[in-house]
């Protein structure tokens, strides 16, 4: 044998990119929520963005759909940018509830909006690219990550229910390629006012109007993935509806897996300029991120199928809302107990914007709670109740707020888990 290096004695070297990835904060505490819940322990599990099929199943037409196109064996490759009959209903259903105008080529269809926003990111952006995203915001240090490019963060503040203005936005756009936006906002529940995306719109157009024509632009990825769950006075905008010439700069994220309670389906779409979807086509069919073909199928015939989706709609709408309303009210009433909660007032999507800061607080065995690693530390062992902090989706580790999730509870978990809440609030001094 020779004296070579032996696989045992041999240091395994991985890309610059995969070596510094790190995970998903959200899913690393939601398993450890499970894990203490599959062992007995009674915690209120507020954390994942998902939904409890018991409590919020699939609309019936679609598992309907879905079963009959497997029946019928709807189960070789689809199109790379999604079957036809899916890209018109997408279309269709997008019109006739936004007024967007796009044709179906302008749609790619993949396993849900994550292999979009990447497509997108890998589309535009070169190494060493500005990106521009606020924070909190979901899951845009990973892309621009993944992407090798430079991340410029936006602080946002409570006063502006954590949306980006373009006030702060405008110091960074010079050099930059691309602006990533969320509306309705993961992980706030919060949307853009008409003013403030409007003045936003402009910023980019001035800035793409200042650029030499052979110069790469200023993009807008659009995630609008919850649009449909609006509530009270809230309205949804989008870029290209409020400033149309946009159109060339803005590519959108959508589909069903929030809208219809259906993030286990995997059907997305992104639509935009032709030549930027085709692009963002060629890498996906190389991926192989497409959406399985019979839940393509069942998705067609269920978006151009108005009165399933308008009554699916009215009814899961209602009971989204219940729930955040009835945690809203808690907090309200907690906070003027005198307790040391706050809470920003539903406006969309599943999540509540919570402020529990009670740093300084002292715990009945004595011991002081310093920071909100304590804080969120007392949550989840006193109180049972397991939320988000802030800093998992980029603000810094001592911001006091927190995503709360409605999308696993019952009106009875609304109800039993503040109970809780107050209950381990009333011990601290």
């Amino acid at each position: 044998m020779g004296n070579g290096i032996t696989s045992t004695q041999r240091t395994l070297k991985v890309s610059h990119m995969a070596d510094n990835l790190i995970g998903s904060e959200i899913i690393k505490l939601a398993g450890e929520v499970n894990d203490r819940i599959k062992k007995g322990e009674k915690i209120y599990n507020l954390t994942i963005g998902d939904f409890d099929p018991k409590i919020f199943p699939i609309p019936a037409e679609l598992e309907k759909g879905i079963i009959a196109a497997y029946q019928n064996n709807e189960t070789n490759y689809p199109a790379a940018n999604g079957i036809d009959i899916l890209r018109k209903a997408a279309q269709y259903f997008v019109e006739k509830h936004l007024g967007l105008s796009y044709s179906p080529d302008e749609y790619l269809i993949a396993g849900g909006g994550r292999p979009l926003i990447y497509a997108t990111y890998i589309t535009l952006l070169d190494a060493g690219d500005k990106v521009i995203y606020p924070v909190p915001s979901w899951n845009n240090n990973h892309y621009t990550h993944l992407s090798n490019c430079v991340k410029v963060e936006v602080a946002t503040r409570p006063e502006n229910n954590f949306m980006p203005t373009a006030e702060e936005i405008a110091p960074h756009v010079q050099d930059a390629t691309l602006i990533a936006l969320c509306s309705p906002l993961n992980p706030t529940g919060t949307a853009f006012s008409k003013q403030a995306l409007e003045e936003i719109c402009d910023l980019v157009l001035a800035e793409n109007a200042r650029r030499p024509a052979d110069a790469k632009p200023l993009y807008i990825l659009y995630d609008q993935l919850y649009w449909t769950l609006t509530f009270g006075d809230t309205e949804h905008f989008d870029p290209v509806s409020l400033r149309p010439e946009l159109r060339d700069y803005v590519i959108y994220i959508d589909g069903i897996s929030k809208a219809f309670s259906a993030t286990g389906v995997r059907v997305g779409w992104s639509f935009g300029p032709k030549a930027i979807i085709d692009k963002m086509r060629s890498i996906l069919s190389h991926i192989g991120a497409w959406a399985p073909k019979a839940e393509q199928v069942a998705s067609a015939h269920f978006l151009t199928n108005d009165a399933a989706v308008d009554s699916f709609l009215m009814q899961f709408k209602s009971q989204v809302q219940q729930r955040l309303d009835g945690f809203y009210h808690h907090f309200t009433a907690l906070k003027n107990k005198g307790y040391a909660v706050d809470c920003i007032s539903p406006q969309s999507a599943i999540y509540l914007t919570v402020r529990c800061d009670l740093r300084g607080k002292r715990k009945a065995d004595g011991t002081v709670i310093q920071n909100m690693a304590d804080v969120a530390s007392f949550l989840l062992n006193e109180a049972k109740i397991a939320l988000v902090p802030f800093y998992a989706f980029g603000s810094e580790k001592e911001s006091p707020w927190f995503r709360l999730s409605v999308g696993t509870c019952s009106l009875q978990d609304v109800d039993d888990s503040m109970a809780s809440l107050e209950k381990a609030l009333s011990q601290l001094q």
